[in-house]
C-alpha cells in the first residue's frame, strides 16, 4: 500500500459542501500520511469538474449513474491504495488535528476495528453520532407513531445514549458512517459495506458485523468532525423516506429477528414492516402537505 489511510467520499449534487470537506482536508495533510478519493455519483452540479480544477491531488472517479453511498464507497474501498480507511461524507470537515487522533488511536489498539469522532452540528452542538444498537422494543419507539407521542422514553434515551455527555472516550455499539475509521484487518474480514443497503444504516449493520468478528468499536471525542447534516437527502426527499424506512427494515430482519423464537418472527417482521411504513407514510403526507403550501403562497 503507498498510503496508511485512504479517505473514501461519496458525493452527489454537494458540490459546494464538498469543496469545503477538500478544503479541511488539504489543510490536514500533514497529520498522517493519507489520500483521498472522491466517487462523484452522477452528480448535476459540476462536483466533478469542481474536484479536478481546485483539488488536482485528489483521486476522482467520475460515475454515469448513482451508486449510492454503500456502492460508490465500496467502490473507493476496492480500488484504494491505503491500508485502513476512513468514510467520510461530502457534507462533514474535519478539524485540525482530528486525522492525527484517529490513526493514533488506532495504532495504540489493535483491538478496536472501527473509530468514531465526536460529530458537531454546524452550529457546534453535539450529533448524537454514535449509539447502542436497537432492540426491538427500542426500534418501535423511534420508528413508530410511539416515539412522537413518548418522545422522553427511556427506549429512545437507552438507544441515542443522550443521557451521557460524549466527552470521554469509550466502547459503543456503533458510530455515524458520517465519518467513520475502519481498520484493515477488520475490514478485511467484513468485506466492506453490504451492498443491499443502497444507504441508511450500512454504518450500523458494518458496525455489528465488525463486533461478530471479534473487534471492538470506540467513540473518540478528541477528533472532532462537523457534519452537516442532509446535504445530499434533502434533492429528494420522498425518495429517500422511502430509502432510510426500507433499510431499517432491512437491518430488523438481518439482526433483530434472530434472537426471537421462530414461531415469533413472522409476527415481529410483519409489526416492524407496518410500523415503518406507517411512519413513512406520515412522512410522505407532510412531505406533499408542505409542498402544496408553498406553491399556494406564490
Amino acid at each position: 500500500m503507498d498510503f496508511d489511510l485512504s479517505v473514501c467520499i461519496c458525493s452527489w449534487n454537494t458540490r459546494d459542501d464538498l469543496q469545503r470537506c477538500l478544503s479541511a482536508l488539504e489543510d490536514a495533510r500533514q497529520e498522517a500520511n493519507f489520500e483521498v478519493i472522491v466517487v462523484e455519483n452522477n452528480s448535476e452540479d459540476g462536483s466533478g469538474q469542481m474536484v479536478l480544477d481546485e483539488f488536482k491531488w485528489v483521486r476522482l472517479l467520475q460515475q454515469y449513474q448513482n451508486l449510492g453511498f454503500t456502492g460508490g464507497n465500496n467502490l473507493a474501498i476496492a480500488q484504494r491504495r491505503g491500508s485502513h480507511v476512513l468514510l467520510l461524507n461530502s457534507d462533514a470537515f474535519v478539524h485540525g488535528g482530528a486525522i492525527q487522533s484517529l490513526m493514533r488511536h488506532l495504532q495504540a489498539d489493535t483491538t478496536i476495528g472501527v473509530f468514531g469522532p465526536k460529530l458537531l452540528n454546524e452550529d457546534a452542538s453535539l450529533q448524537y453520532s454514535c449509539r447502542r444498537f436497537p432492540n426491538p422494543i427500542a426500534a418501535l419507539f423511534r420508528n413508530t407513531f410511539l416515539g412522537r407521542w413518548f418522545p422522553e422514553n427511556r427506549f429512545t434515551r437507552d438507544y441515542l445514549m443522550s443521557d451521557w455527555d460524549h466527552a470521554s472516550e469509550r466502547d459503543v455499539d456503533w458510530v455515524s458512517g458520517a465519518a467513520l475509521l475502519i481498520r484493515e484487518e477488520a475490514l478485511g474480514k467484513v468485506g466492506g459495506l453490504d451492498p443491499d443497503f443502497f444507504m441508511f444504516c450500512e454504518d450500523m449493520d458494518l458496525c455489528w458485523r465488525v463486533h461478530e468478528a471479534g473487534f471492538r468499536v470506540r467513540y473518540v471525542p478528541d477528533a472532532v468532525v462537523t457534519h452537516k447534516i442532509g446535504s445530499s437527502t434533502s434533492k429528494a426527499p420522498n425518495r429517500m423516506i422511502f430509502r432510510f424506512h426500507r433499510s431499517m427494515l432491512l437491518f430488523f430482519k438481518k439482526h433483530l429477528l434472530r434472537p426471537l423464537h421462530p414461531l415469533l418472527r413472522p409476527l415481529a417482521y410483519v409489526l416492524a414492516a407496518t410500523g415503518l411504513a406507517a411512519r413513512a407514510s406520515l412522512f410522505l403526507v407532510k412531505n406533499q402537505y408542505d409542498r402544496l403550501k408553498r406553491r399556494l403562497r406564490r
